[in-house]
C-alpha cells in the first residue's frame, strides 16, 4: 500500500493531503489527496497541521476531477477556506492501518532517509522526499556530498528492490540521472 508522500518523522505524523483552494461559498476545501484511495483523505480522524497549532473534524462531501471536497470543522465561509490553500493535512502514524503482507508492505512515508543503492552497489544518496506532480511518483534522492538532489522515476524499473528493514532502495538509475552515467549503463 502506498501512501503519503510526505511524512515528519520527528513527530510521527503523516500527510494525507493538501488543500489546494476553496469551493464554493460554504466554507467547502479542495484537497489533493495522498492516499491510495481519494476518499480516504477522511477516513483516519480528525486532521492537523504539521506543527499541531490547528485541528479539524474532516468529511469528505465528493469528488471534482482528482481532488476530493472536504468541510473542514469550523471553517464556514469561503475567505476562511481559500486562507487554507497550501494547508498539509495530517494524521498520527498509529492511525493508519498496517500494511497488508500480500500488499507492498510500506507506505512512501517509510522510504523518506532509506540510502539508495546501485544495483551495482554505488551509495546514491538518501531519499528526502516522494514527490507525484501528476504524472507518476518520483524519488527525491540527495546526495551524501551534499550536491543538489535529483528527482527519479519511482517505476519497477528503475526502483527493483524496495528494503525497508534493510534500511535501502535498490535502483537502476536511466543513464545520466547523476550527471554520470547509471549504476546499468555501460562506462564510456
Amino acid at each position: 500500500m502506498r501512501i503519503a508522500p510526505m511524512a515528519d518523522e520527528r513527530n510521527g505524523k503523516v500527510c494525507l493531503g493538501v488543500v489546494t483552494g476553496a469551493h464554493g461559498v460554504r466554507g467547502l476545501v479542495k484537497v489533493k489527496p495522498f492516499t491510495a484511495e481519494p476518499e480516504n483523505v477522511a477516513a483516519y480522524g480528525p486532521v492537523e497541521t504539521k506543527d499541531g497549532a490547528r485541528r479539524f473534524a474532516i468529511e469528505a462531501k465528493g469528488m471534482a476531477k482528482d481532488l476530493v471536497i472536504c468541510r473542514l470543522e469550523g471553517v464556514t465561509d469561503r475567505d476562511v477556506a481559500a486562507a487554507l490553500r497550501g494547508t498539509e493535512l495530517y494524521v498520527p502514524r498509529e492511525r493508519l492501518p498496517q500494511t497488508d503482507e500480500d500488499d507492498e508492505g510500506w507506505y512512501h512515508a517509510d522510504l523518506v532517509g532509506l540510502l539508495a543503492v546501485g544495483i551495482d552497489g554505488k551509495a546514491y544518496g538518501r531519499i528526502v522526499g516522494v514527490e507525484n506532480f501528476g504524472a507518476g511518483d518520483l524519488l527525491e534522492i540527495a546526495p551524501e556530498d551534499g550536491g543538489e538532489a535529483v528527482l527519479m522515476s519511482f517505476t519497477d524499473e528503475n526502483v527493483p528492490e524496495v528494503d525497508i528493514e534493510g534500511g535501502k532502495v535498490v535502483i537502476d538509475p536511466p543513464a545520466d540521472t547523476f550527471g554520470d552515467d547509471a549504476a546499468g549503463a555501460p562506462d564510456a
